[in-house]
């Protein structure tokens, strides 16, 4: 069974059209990533699967029930919208959270969610003596402590650091191998690639991509050059062959006209620098993504 199905979706505000008729399948006990720019619709999207929105036109299914009758202790979410009643005992919200979701007590699971996250001796107090990334991790336990079957967070990793990041990922893969399904937006390319079996990726409203990393890449082909080399980028301008370089500092990544040669491309090369390392890759979802959503795509759209 799939854990989401999403059929011909459409969801409007006024005259902004947010989801454009959008079908989607999210398999169950993957890991599935969202991905887009600011305002595409990722956030209406996740909202309308636990019933913040509910679609114009267009039908959401979750694990074979239409969403809006789907109990909701089968679904944990952490929105991007951070929020929790600051006034309240770190313990006692979790509780209240799980008990008011799942309908039993959840004193145990609270306590190991807080020994996971290194949060234990924090259970007495208030939240808002909690840091901005402690209180992250509470909120995203809130959102776990009721064990559900589908989990939906909006950019969980955004403001924490490395170390909290690295916790948060091991618990979200913990939940995976579990059996949970889990759909998370990320704006970090690196998170999504390492991270998700499938990629999902919305714009305007419209799906554009969507499927394994894999068959994503493939969709491109193997396009692009890395080169590490002596000379500055500059010296990469104008190599036969070659549409775009980005320069990424110590890499540079250079974008292969079709029929491009790499060959005359590091013949070309050598003759302005000293190489140090040449290979042919297939495009990184960053690059893809630029490509559909960055400032040339947008010239391309507008002309």
């Amino acid at each position: 069974m799939d854990a989401v199905e999403i059929q011909s979706v459409t969801k409007t505000f006024g005259d902004l059209t947010a989801v454009d008729d959008l079908t989607l399948t999210v398999p169950e006990g993957s890991v599935y990533g969202f991905i887009g720019p600011n305002g595409s619709g990722k956030t209406t999207t996740m909202r309308m699967i636990v019933n913040i929105f509910y679609p114009d036109r267009g039908t959401i299914r979750v694990f074979g029930t239409e969403s809006h009758g789907t109990s909701s202790a089968h679904i944990g979410y952490l929105p991007e919208e951070r929020g929790l009643y600051r006034k309240m005992k770190v313990r006692e919200l979790l509780e209240f959270y799980g008990e008011l979701r799942g309908g039993r007590k959840v004193t145990a699971e609270v306590d190991g969610w807080l020994r996971k996250f290194d949060l234990f001796q924090w259970g007495d107090q208030k939240l808002e003596t909690l840091s901005k990334g402690m209180s992250q991790k509470i909120q995203f336990i809130a959102a776990v402590v009721p064990s559900p079957k589908l989990l939906i967070l909006d950019e969980p990793f955004s403001g924490l650091d490395p170390v909290s990041a690295d916790l948060l990922r091991d618990a979200i893969l913990e939940l995976r191998h579990r059996g949970a399904t889990i759909i998370l937006s990320t704006h970090d390319m690196h998170v999504a690639e390492s991270m998700c079996d499938r990629i999902f990726m919305i714009f305007r409203g419209k799906k554009v991509l969507d499927g394994t990393l894999e068959s994503i890449q493939g969709q491109y082909g193997s396009d692009t050059i890395r080169v590490s080399s002596n000379g500055d980028a500059a010296a990469l301008n104008g190599l036969p062959g070659v549409e775009r370089v980005r320069d990424l500092g110590q890499v540079q990544e250079l974008r292969m006209a079709q029929g491009c040669d790499p060959q005359e491309v590091l013949r070309a090369l050598v003759g302005r620098a000293r190489v140090s390392s040449f290979s042919i890759a297939k495009p990184s979802l960053h690059e893809i993504f630029v490509r559909i959503a960055g400032p040339a795509a947008e010239e391309v759209a507008v002309a």
